[in-house]
């Protein structure tokens, strides 16, 4: 279970970043203050726009970032007083990973999984289950280099899970993905589930929330406007799908 409680980020801007923002504020506040609860064995997906405070929130979740204020505890433990073992409950696949071309998905995964103090005869039976099922066993001694966009993030979801975490966070899971293999993302994902993981998601993309969450948190300008099963979203917002109500509560918060 993870507990966010009163959870603020704020940014120190340089005079570059406060040109480029046309503003006189020292600081950026991207997450202001929010709370909510992930429970054990669901997928939680937090939805929002460019700049809303999601990708933010996850790396606050992860200990990549501490917050400014407020707590966040993952299955027990703090993440600002007990980051290390936070991070050994957790996968956090990110975009922005980047897996060194020269080398191969072989050496790549191997090379992680040790970094997690796993032993080569569990590495070979994590990686064999993972390169199998996203189709990287063929390209398993090939350089990263020479890998589609597709095959790489496959191998960076095969990376981020070697240790088989309780928890796995994905930023944006399909984010520039070609269709095939954001089906094979998402399939994985309600697998995870079946096997008790809890999960984490953000996204921009309402079908993959609608198909993919239990609960859903809308998040905005760094604060959640509303949150809960799909049905009490629409319910809440008097709308008859996720897009709708999204864009009622956007243009809600634009006008104030």
């Amino acid at each position: 279970m993870i507990k966010v409680h009163g959870l603020k980020k704020t940014f120190e801007l340089s005079k570059k970043q406060m040109k480029a923002n046309n503003t006189d504020q020292k600081y950026k506040v991207a997450v202001n203050g929010i709370d909510f609860i992930v429970y054990d064995n669901e997928i939680f997906g937090l939805l929002g726009p460019n700049g809303a405070g999601k990708t933010t929130t996850l790396r606050c979740l992860s200990t990549l970032i501490s917050p400014t204020e407020g707590t966040i505890n993952v299955n027990g433990y703090d993440s600002v007083k007990d980051p290390l073992a936070v991070r050994s409950q957790l996968a956090f696949l990110t975009s922005e990973l980047k897996l060194d071309s020269h080398f191969t998905p072989d050496y790549t995964t191997r090379f992680f999984g040790r970094l997690h103090n796993m032993n080569d005869e569990l590495i070979e039976k994590r990686m064999n289950h993972l390169f199998d099922y996203f189709g990287v066993t063929p390209f398993r001694y090939t350089k990263i280099s020479d890998l589609s966009t597709g095959m790489k993030q496959k191998l960076s979801i095969a990376v981020s899970l070697i240790h088989d975490p309780s928890l796995i966070i994905f930023d944006e899971p399909t984010n520039g993905l070609d269709i095939i293999t954001a089906r094979a993302v998402t399939d994985y994902l309600k697998e995870l589930k079946a096997q008790g993981k809890t999960i984490i998601i953000s996204t921009h993309m309402m079908h993959v929330a609608e198909k993919l969450c239990d609960r859903i948190g809308i998040i905005m300008d760094g604060n959640i406007k509303t949150m809960g099963t799909l049905e009490e979203i629409l319910q809440t917002t008097g709308k008859d799908n996720l897009e709708d109500a999204f864009f009622k509560l956007y243009f809600e918060n634009e006008v104030k």
